[in-house]
């Protein structure tokens, strides 16, 4: 069964900012992890609420958490790797 795909406000922004190519390829990756939340490379995250995950694409990070019950990703924040991890 495939995962619904939620952009926090914060992520959305960052998403309708990327660049042409960029975008095209970040929204490939959000397609792929409605089917597969977990796909081979990506990571867990230590800091948020021991829930998080992160998969590159390219230079920047997509960082969300995965809930297995509802069925639900939530992606809270689409970033540059140097920026990608800072709070706030």
């Amino acid at each position: 069964m495939s995962y619904m795909v939620r952009l926090e406000s914060a992520a959305e922004r960052a998403l309708k900012a990327l660049p042409g190519d960029m975008l095209r390829r970040v929204d490939a990756r959000l397609r792929t992890l409605a089917v597969n939340p977990r796909p081979q490379g990506v990571k867990k995250l230590q800091a948020r609420e021991g829930e998080g995950w992160r998969v590159r694409v390219g230079d920047y990070r997509i960082l969300y958490t995965v809930d297995d019950a509802a069925h639900l990703i939530s992606v809270y924040r689409i970033a540059p790797r140097a920026c990608a991890y800072r709070r706030g």
